[in-house]
């Protein structure tokens, strides 16, 4: 009897495993306040996911930026306009803070060690928001203008929070894996 078990034990632990790598994608993701974005990736690190709607008349991008995060920690999605990695990068942070609300703001990444406190970035950023859902936090905004650019580079990332601010995210794995290129208009 054990012997039968064990295979049909695993099957259901594999079955399970892939019905769950599955369903946690960008493309079936369904939003709480009902927005629908035309694209989304699946981010290859920290199980994050990026959503936008690029309107090329004002070369803004509506987006959404998922990642799964514990409510003691926070989340950053930016575009850095100069080169790739976090050096140069202009950011949008949030994380919950300590009375349990949102916190969401933009930040400029200068240098390996930055304080993440709020400051203005080189292209406009409006409506900017975050909601803290079943161990992910999302951050939503719309940005731009965009300077007669659709591809950027771009870099997320995850850290803790200490007294209720962004303490620095590791500097190994995932962490310094989290970059790339997004084209709005493919």
């Amino acid at each position: 009897m054990a012997s039968t078990s064990r295979p049909i034990l695993l099957f259901i632990i594999l079955l399970s495993l892939t019905l769950f790598a599955c369903a946690n994608t960008c493309s079936n993701h369904t939003f709480p306040n009902s927005q629908v974005f035309s694209s989304c990736v699946d981010l290859p690190v920290l199980q994050a996911y990026f959503y936008w709607n690029y309107v090329p008349s004002t070369k803004s991008v509506q987006l959404a930026y998922r990642a799964s995060q514990s409510s003691s920690g926070w989340v950053a999605w930016a575009i850095n306009p100069v080169k790739q990695g976090m050096v140069g990068s202009q950011a949008l942070v949030a994380f919950q803070n300590s009375e349990g609300s949102m916190t969401a703001f933009t930040t400029s990444i200068n240098n390996y060690s930055p304080s993440l406190q709020p400051g203005t970035l080189s292209f406009g950023v409006s409506n900017i928001s975050a909601t803290y859902i079943s161990d992910e936090i999302t951050i939503f905004a719309v940005v731009g203008p965009l300077q007669n650019v659709t591809g950027v580079n771009h870099v997320w990332q995850a850290g803790p929070l200490s007294n209720g601010s962004p303490q620095m995210h590791a500097t190994t794995g995932q962490n310094i894996q989290s970059m790339g290129t997004i084209d709005f208009a493919s």
